[in-house]
């Protein structure tokens, strides 16, 4: 019973020593008042850790299977470039004409190849891009049709069963593009999704911020009708008549003053008044 007291003291007396910490103390200790008021919630990391993508929706493939079949697109036109390589069409028994629209046939169908591999290389670093799968699949279906006009001419001028080589690797090739186009179609919806989202959510902040403003904005206050005052209004076109007369009269008794200086008459109010423009002076003086 004794100890049981002494407890009941010890804990009663530290309590006030723990309630009369001042603000400087604890700044001493480094914590401020409102800095041991505010909780922090902690997040762990293994919540964003257990995120999985959607396996199960339509078209999604993850980074290595797009690699594959990208790895796959790259030997089907490997495999075109060799059977183009082989091709002689020197030894054809055609015009000059034809023989000439060949080879722009065949150069064009390179620069396609090249076009394509190219934006090939760039998907395949970065295989959820939307614009690049969508540049792959374009620049690989303008190939398809240039194979074909090949593949025609080397059936019909050097070997069938060539031709048949060439015809089936294009098909291999469309084969390709057609398991790609899924997955680009994924990317897509997503992509619209995202959009769609994004804009439902502004517009729904948009209306309860509108909400929540409607009270302290306060109601319209009506103004005064007030005739403005404008400067710089343009003179009406009497004034500007007289002004235009006035400054005629002023340039016309300047005029006649310059010619009275120079016949040597002082000249007087009352001739000014009387002569109205610079030839009458001189004329009176010649009488």
């Amino acid at each position: 019973m004794k100890s049981l007291l002494i407890a009941l003291i010890v804990a009663t007396g530290s309590v006030p020593l723990c309630a009369q910490q001042t603000p400087k103390d604890r700044q001493e200790q480094g914590t401020t008042p409102a800095a041991a008021s505010i909780k922090t919630e902690r997040i762990d990391a293994t919540v964003f850790s257990n995120v999985k993508e959607p396996t199960s929706e339509a078209g999604y493939m993850d980074s290595a299977q797009v690699k594959a079949l990208l790895h796959k697109i790259w030997l089907a036109e490997f495999r075109i470039n060799d059977l183009l390589s082989q091709a002689n069409p020197g030894r054809w028994k055609i015009g000059d004409s034809e023989r000439r629209s060949f080879g722009q046939t065949m150069d064009g169908l390179h620069r396609a190849l090249a076009t394509a591999e190219d934006w090939r290389t760039q998907f395949g670093e970065r295989t959820d891009s939307l614009y690049l799968g969508f540049e792959t699949y374009v620049a690989f279906s303008a190939v398809l049709p240039r194979l074909q006009g090949v593949t025609q001419s080397v059936s019909l001028y050097e070997n069938a069963s060539f031709g048949a080589q060439c015809s089936q690797a294009g098909l291999h090739l469309f084969d390709l593009l057609q398991a790609l186009q899924p997955y680009l179609e994924y990317l897509m919806r997503n992509q619209d999704r995202l959009i769609y989202a994004t804009q439902t959510n502004l517009a729904t902040c948009q209306k309860e911020l509108g909400y929540a403003m409607s009270g302290h904005s306060g109601p319209a206050k009506p103004m005064k009708n007030i005739a403005p005052k404008f400067k710089g209004r343009p003179r009406s076109r009497r004034k500007v008549a007289r002004a235009g007369s006035t400054e005629e009269k002023k340039g016309q008794g300047a005029a006649a003053k310059g010619a009275e200086e120079l016949a040597g008459v002082k000249p007087t109010a009352k001739s000014r008044s009387k002569l109205p423009d610079s030839k009458a002076k001189p004329e009176e003086k010649e009488n």
